[in-house]
């Protein structure tokens, strides 16, 4: 198989035997780790962030009981997926991991260029997606987002390409609200549709197994707000566009500690009509919730945690990265990602996998009596 599998992914989960029975999810469709690694970098223009290399933390992940790696096109300009590409071709060779036991997740949206960064991005834009075909001038936003059809497709390919992998498990549509206050919602729901029409293609073709939607804010906002997208409306384009059989099963969306609107916050209508919080909604629809930017880019860590923080989530022994990804991974969050550059980060966070989940007690409590940070 050139996907993550059921078979595969017990397998793998067995292998490690010591971690907690509540560190891999079942989704249905195969096993997933709760905490999964992340390969973005804020201020890509910085020269330290193409110097650095995810391969081996990547191969530290895996190798020690994480099986989720998320990335994208755009992030570090393709480098990110190459050297997820280059750690799996290897650890794939050297029998020590296979593609069964791997879930892959990468997103389509944002223009990439390439590195070394171009020194005119435009021209790179205008010879690579305009002149090519790929996207009209007036389909890309802000000289950097893209949902264009002809270039979303050119993209999972790309990507495929960096990563050396015939499938994707999960593809998403990466920050579709970027395009919201430049073109109008009923504009950007039209792409979204065409968007999710190309990937019911895609999966008939093998090249993904299912997609989902990566937002910042979208999800998270007020009804009303410029940049607010409805779950259901995507959820109903879902359903016109695949069918009861629609391919459409994940969301992502932060959710940490200085940021917990996921679960606390109801602006998203359900399947009934009512409002709910984005993890209720997300639930009532059948679909995975993957969190993102459980750390906020390390912006938590500007002061202690309260100790109470660490009572309630269990993690008192440990130190306040461990707190925040126990929060990240908990509710119904199917896997909460981290980036770690450095292989010590991804053992150290992995401390987590020994320790028990908490419950919507322990969540309400440090939410009610105001501990988040």
């Amino acid at each position: 198989m050139n996907c993550a599998t059921k078979e595969g992914t017990f397998g793998y989960l067995k292998q490690f035997s010591k971690h907690s029975k509540e560190f891999y999810r079942f989704n249905g469709e195969f096993f997933i780790s709760s905490l999964g690694l992340g390969t973005f970098r804020k201020e890509p223009y910085r020269e330290e962030n193409y110097i650095v290399n995810y391969k081996d933390s990547v191969k530290m992940a895996i190798l020690n009981g994480i099986n989720h790696i998320d990335t994208a096109i755009n992030y570090r300009y393709q480098i990110s997926e190459q050297e997820i590409g280059e750690a799996l071709e290897e650890l794939f060779a050297e029998g020590k991991a296979s593609r069964e036991q791997i879930v892959v997740a990468s997103k389509a949206g944002f223009l990439p260029l390439e590195f070394p960064f171009p020194e005119n991005p435009y021209a790179w834009i205008d010879q690579n997606v305009i002149q090519s075909g790929l996207a009209t001038k007036e389909e890309i936003v802000i000289d950097q987002h893209c949902l264009s059809p002809k270039y979303l497709r050119w993209s999972v390919e790309k990507s495929l390409e960096n990563l050396k992998l015939q499938t994707l498990d999960i593809l998403y549509l990466h920050n579709p609200e970027t395009q919201l206050g430049y073109v109008s919602y009923e504009t950007l729901l039209g792409r979204i549709r065409e968007a999710f029409v190309l990937f019911e293609e895609l999966v008939k073709e093998g090249k993904i197994k299912a997609y989902g939607i990566a937002a910042w804010n979208g999800f998270l906002y007020e009804e009303g707000h410029d940049e607010y997208i409805s779950l259901q409306d995507v959820m109903k384009i879902a359903f016109e566009v695949g069918g009861k059989e629609h391919h459409f099963k994940y969301l992502q969306s932060p959710f940490n500690l200085g940021k917990p609107e996921a679960y606390n916050y109801s602006n998203q209508k359900g399947p009934d009509g009512r409002y709910y919080t984005l993890m209720q909604a997300v639930a009532g629809y059948g679909l995975q919730l993957m969190a993102s930017s459980s750390l906020l880019q390390l912006n938590l860590f500007k002061r202690k945690f309260s100790p109470t923080v660490g009572e309630i989530l269990g993690t008192s022994d440990f130190n306040d990265v461990t707190s925040a990804l126990q929060f990240a991974r908990s509710g119904n969050t199917t896997s909460a990602l981290f980036g770690a550059v450095h292989p010590e980060h991804v053992e150290q966070n992995l401390t987590l996998a020994f320790l028990p989940g908490v419950g919507a007690e322990k969540l309400n409590q440090l939410i009610r009596e105001k501990h988040v940070v």
